[in-house]
This record gives C-alpha cells, sequence and structure tokens, in this order.
C-alpha cells in the first residue's frame, strides 16, 4: 500500500508541541478558555486526539477517528463567530512554534477546515427566517 507524501514539511513530535502549545494558550484565553473548559475535563486525551487529526490532516496518517463538525455542532455553545479568534490563536502559536514555511501552510490548511467548520455551525444555527445567527 502507497503511503502519500505529507502536505507540507513537519514532523510529529512538532504537530504534538504546535497542539499541545496552542491548547495552553486556550486555558488562558478569556473567550475561548471558558468554552473549552464546558467540554474537556482531561486535556492530555484531548490534545492526543486533536494531535491526530492533524497528523491525519498533514502526515496522511490513519491515527484519527472522530467527526469534528459533529463535535463542534452538538457543543452547544460553539458560535461561528468565534472561529475568527481561534484561527488567530492559532497562527500566533505556528508562528512561534514552527519555521516560516510549515507555519504558513499549516495555517492555510486551519483556514480551510475553519471556513467548513465554520459553514457547519452556521448552517446548523440560524433564526426562524433562515438567516445565519453570526454571535
Amino acid at each position: 500500500m502507497a503511503t502519500l507524501p505529507p502536505k507540507f514539511d513537519i514532523t510529529r513530535p512538532e504537530i504534538e508541541r504546535v497542539v499541545a502549545t496552542f491548547y495552553a494558550r486556550i486555558r488562558e484565553h478569556p473567550g475561548l478558555g471558558p468554552i473549552f473548559a464546558a467540554h474537556v475535563t482531561d486535556w492530555a486525551p484531548h490534545e492526543a486526539k486533536v494531535a491526530a487529526f492533524w497528523a491525519n490532516a498533514i502526515l496522511f496518517e490513519r491515527s484519527y477517528d472522530g467527526n469534528p463538525l459533529l463535535v463542534h455542532r452538538e457543543a452547544g455553545n460553539v458560535q461561528p463567530g468565534m472561529f475568527e479568534t481561534w484561527l488567530a490563536l492559532f497562527d500566533r502559536v505556528l508562528v512561534a512554534e514552527l519555521r516560516e514555511d510549515q507555519a504558513a501552510a499549516w495555517s492555510a490548511l486551519a483556514h480551510t477546515i475553519g471556513r467548513g467548520l465554520r459553514a457547519g455551525v452556521v448552517e446548523k444555527v440560524k433564526g426562524p427566517d433562515g438567516i445565519p445567527i453570526l454571535r
């Protein structure tokens, strides 16, 4: 069975470091911290699952089993406007933790995935007239 080359040059330990740093910043963030704290009580398994998600998305590992869209929809407290804040924080971590080429490539991928997740949440969060509720 042939394996696909990574989307860009990065290692699994670098992915894990970015994820750990990001969630350390999330826990300190005044707006996002409480959102995550309402759902995550044991950070190590959460970070491992998210690292597996990214390893699948970037390295084409087959270690992730989950449905991020469903999780974000069912959380109940995730609003479409939060994705911009989430992505900005993620971008700051990428720039601080990785080479410029790695940060740029991962940021582009994260923004693409973020748009999809946000669209999925927006579809779920509509007013009675069908207009998306964006805050």
